[in-house]
């Protein structure tokens, strides 16, 4: 049998063949085609750290891709294979997890990792010649590539990724959110509603997920949080948006988010006062977390009403001041009142609510009977005759305005150098038409509010003996009319009439427009 002549296209077939070749040193794609100038020379590689220019001299493949451009599709296809969604978690800060740096980071579509670049000297790229995974997403520009050949896939069967990685509305979208509610699926087919989904308590960190739970129901501030690009803007607010997307996200992976990204950047920049693994108290972080955001957001701190934050949540009171003097008189001392009333007009975010306390002896009976108030009696504090002693001053609040979503602060927790004590009064309350009218000057109408977020408290003893805390929040479902209890990654329906059974420690109010 004669032997077949070469074609130009066997040629042209067996000039693109690779070889790979693998030892100690380095690791190389060898080609019988035309050679690939190695341009590198180490000088964009600087303390571990691979810039996406790096990358692009390392290989300088431009002309020898569009040459081999049909066989790497086809090889991309066969790759998208081995994508394994279920491995992919992109709550996490995105940390090479080799070098731990954040500069030009990689996930691994197989494995869910990440690693560093993907020129021939990065961790991505030893990463698919050692483990034989091949397909890596960019988790800045959302590109996918395939490694080693470090050729960009252009698939839509991984849209879904991408979308996941950064979730984004329109403003159709972000309308509908409070109208219609859509019953989404996870990748087992378990079923969870967008914006009521759990948050992971990674150790301590039920204070973070309580308060970013609450805030992601206030319309206006959610809305602006998803909408709005703060691209060059502080990390904090980045990854506060993020978050806030994620969990109003229908087509997500998992029926749960973590808030690992934000918790890193609020320990870092609280200088760890908020840590992962001790717990804090969730009023004191709220406070910290909005007076922040006011601050990133180029809010002032003289100037009222100069952030988004202070626009949705900042109202005015009037607070009336008069000395208390002693005299000694005959063996007897006795306090007076100085004539002198001073007032002054004070911006606030936070209306703090005192509780009655608690009777220092009780019955045996009256140990297993749980004190109430109504939410009007400890708002009284507010209607302008109502007095309080604190620090040698007598003191009336009068409110001037009112905000359109209004914090309150029930403080149960007291803290001394021996002792903490706890109250446990329950605050009874109706969900819905609070009239804050009497505690307003000059109202003659109603002014009504309804409840949107409510985050409560609850003691429990370790089997160690040890008092612990427990942080829950009550969110409304406004498309159902709905209310759920969420405490972590456990939620669970509950009715409005018993809302107020919990011991309530934060609430949020919507005035009626």
């Amino acid at each position: 049998m004669s032997k077949r002549s070469a074609s130009p296209s066997d040629e042209r077939s067996s000039s693109r063949k690779r070889v790979h070749i693998k030892d100690e040193a380095d690791v190389r794609v060898i080609s019988a085609g035309p050679d690939i100038p190695d341009k590198s020379n180490g000088k964009h590689i600087k303390n571990g750290d691979l810039s996406e220019s790096s990358d692009q001299e390392d290989y300088e493949v431009e002309d020898y891709q569009a040459e081999s451009e049909p066989a790497a599709a086809v090889a991309a296809d066969l790759y998208l294979e081995t994508v394994n969604r279920k491995r992919l978690d992109f709550d996490f800060e995105k940390l090479c997890s080799v070098s731990l740096s954040n500069v030009n980071v990689y996930a691994c579509l197989v494995c869910g990792k990440y690693f560093q670049g993907r020129g021939k000297s990065s961790h991505a790229y030893f990463h698919s010649v050692d483990e034989d995974h091949h397909v890596f997403i960019n988790l800045q520009s959302l590109k996918v590539y395939v490694l080693p050949e470090s050729y960009e896939v252009q698939s839509s069967a991984l849209d879904d990724i991408k979308y996941v990685v950064n979730p984004t509305f329109t403003k159709n979208d972000v309308a509908l959110l409070d109208k219609r509610s859509i019953e989404s699926f996870d990748l087992n087919h378990k079923p969870y509603r967008a914006g009521f989904v759990g948050m992971n308590n990674i150790k301590q960190n039920d204070y973070l997920n309580v308060i970013v739970q609450s805030l992601a129901h206030v319309p206006p501030l959610r809305d602006f949080l998803i909408l709005e690009n703060f691209e060059g803007k502080p990390e904090l607010v980045q990854r506060l948006s993020i978050l806030v997307r994620k969990l109003w996200n229908s087509r997500a992976f998992k029926g749960h988010v973590s808030p690992h990204e934000l918790l890193q950047h609020v320990s870092a920049i609280s200088k760890k006062r908020f840590r992962i693994t001790e717990q804090a108290d969730p009023f004191a972080f709220l406070n910290w977390f909005l007076n922040n955001l006011h601050l990133v957001l180029g809010g002032s701190k003289t100037r009222l009403k100069s952030s988004f934050i202070q626009k949705i949540f900042q109202g005015i009171i009037r607070v009336e001041s008069q000395k208390i003097t002693t005299h000694d008189a005959s063996d007897r001392l006795r306090f007076e009142g100085d004539t002198k009333i001073q007032r002054s007009d004070i911006p606030f975010m936070f209306l703090s609510l005192d509780l009655p306390p608690a009777p220092l002896f009780q019955g045996d009976i009256d140990k297993n009977i749980i004190p109430q108030v109504p939410l009007q009696t400890i708002l009284s504090k507010y209607d302008g005759s109502t007095t309080q002693e604190l620090a040698g001053d007598r003191r009336r609040y009068k409110i001037i305005d009112l905000p359109p979503y209004l914090i309150f602060y029930i403080k149960r927790i007291t803290k001394t150098q021996l002792v903490e004590e706890i109250n446990h009064t329950v605050v009874t309350f109706q969900s819905i038409a609070l009239d804050m009218s009497p505690y307003v000057d000059g109202a003659t109408e109603p002014i009504l509010y309804d409840l949107v977020a409510n985050v409560t408290h609850e003691s429990v003893f370790t089997p160690q003996g040890e008092e612990k805390h427990v942080y829950r929040v009550q969110l409304k479902d406004k498309s159902r009319d709905e209310w759920f209890q969420i405490q972590d990654l456990y939620i669970e329906n509950i009715r409005r009439e018993i809302l107020f059974l919990n011991e309530s420690c934060i609430q949020i109010w919507e005035r009626r427009r």
